[in-house]
């Protein structure tokens, strides 16, 4: 009997350990019941030791990537308030008069079930193209019980229906819906929606958006209790727009994440770095809305807080898909060198998603691989476009 499942043999390995490249002196890597089991050299390697084979000829083998911020799953469509955003019309003036994320909380409070499923699927796959195996998706576009729930369930479905680990999380706490005000609403997240969702099965997380167009630092401190209360962990949007504090804020609750983080300043940086939260920037939504106000990375790089990347995903400020062009655009736009891009896609996404078992090709993780055919790591964040995956794997089993 094969000793392995998987043998990749005649590889470049990135092994990304310690947040860097970590080139491997091995060129070979087996996988057994879904867990990397053994990395050397070929030469070691007795004929039939494994039940397939893949010989890759000189191409990069590295985590598959991570995309930790999505808000794939969602209702309609947004793309006349791109339009008016060229034209001059700021985000915050779109979301008052009642387009923003109230547009999509009508379209998706509308879509049924299957097709919140069908929709949500086809942006996956393209993150699948792409070398991602492990997905965030949010909640966010419901606002009420029933709705919150369904985009969970849908993004659940996703996950089964492609093949890839998802993680939810549930965003009650992403905009005041039209109907109430917001000390109202965050009583209804505190006592009854997240409550209801948590029941269901379907949340492993908790998010929250702190800015003044969304909810204040103490509102979102109550949602954060109540998480912490059902045994959840929490992430944040936070410090987008302007400096609410947001950064500090999630640090305070131990939060995986804060998310965005334009404005954050060096104390927020300061208390995530005690904190270990992880620092989650997205490119995408900066240059969607014009943004000039860079994140601090060089205050992150000096307090030692982890970088990920991830696309933002979703109908209105970041309509894209594409993890690799989400990292040429961070080091286009916040000067991260490509190695800290693919580390924020994988060992860095990986933690602020919590996990500890993928993001790594080591012993004993995972096996989440992708196969480029690519000349070196960096190219994934310098070309803009292309198809340069071999293939990748999901615990084991091939996706592409």
């Amino acid at each position: 009997m094969p000793d392995w499942d998987l043998l990749i043999q005649n590889a470049r390995l990135a092994t990304m350990r310690d947040g860097g490249y970590s080139v491997s002196e091995g060129n070979a890597l087996a996988v057994s019941d879904g867990e990397i089991a053994w990395i050397g050299r070929a030469s070691e390697i007795k004929e039939g030791s494994a039940e397939e084979t893949i010989e890759a000829h000189g191409q990069w083998l590295t985590p598959s990537l991570i995309d930790c911020h999505t808000h794939i799953v969602f209702g309609g469509d947004r793309a006349a308030e791109y339009e008016q955003r060229l034209q001059g019309v700021s985000y915050a003036d779109i979301a008052k008069a009642g387009g923003g994320i109230q547009s999509t909380v009508a379209s998706t409070r509308a879509a049924p079930l299957d097709d919140l499923v069908g929709t949500a699927a086809l942006r996956v796959q393209d993150l699948i193209n792409e070398g991602v195996t492990t997905i965030e998706i949010k909640s966010g576009y419901g606002l009420d019980c029933d709705t919150e729930i369904a985009m969970l369930r849908a993004a659940s479905r996703v996950a089964e229906k492609l093949g890839v680990s998802v993680r939810k999380t549930y965003l009650g706490a992403h905009t005041v819906p039209a109907e109430t005000d917001a000390d109202v609403y965050v009583d209804f997240i505190v006592n009854d929606g997240l409550p209801a969702a948590n029941e269901s099965g379907l949340v492993d997380a908790v998010d929250g958006y702190c800015e003044h167009i969304a909810f204040t630092d103490n509102q979102i401190a109550r949602v954060f209790e109540k998480a912490q209360q059902l045994g959840l962990p929490v992430k944040l949007h936070a410090d987008q727009l302007s400096d609410c504090g947001g950064a500090a804020l999630a640090a305070s609750f131990a939060a995986l994440s804060a998310d965005h983080l334009e404005y954050t300043n060096e104390a927020g940086v300061e208390a995530m770095a005690e904190a270990r939260t992880v620092a989650v920037l997205l490119p995408g939504a900066f240059v969607t809305l014009n943004e000039t106000q860079r994140p601090p990375m060089d205050a992150f790089r000096s307090n030692g807080v982890p970088v990920a990347v991830a696309t933002d995903c979703n109908p209105g400020t970041s309509p894209m898909s594409s993890i690799l062009m989400a990292m040429q655009l961070a080091s286009r736009e916040f000067s991260m060198t490509p190695e800290e891009c693919l580390a924020g896609a994988t060992c860095h996404a990986a933690k602020a998603l919590g996990f500890d078992d993928r993001g790594t090709l080591q012993v004993g993780q995972r096996a989440d691989l992708a196969l480029w055919n690519i000349e070196h790591p960096r190219d994934l964040s310098y070309w803009m476009g292309g198809s340069p995956l071999a293939a990748s794997f999901c615990g084991g089993t091939r996706l592409r």
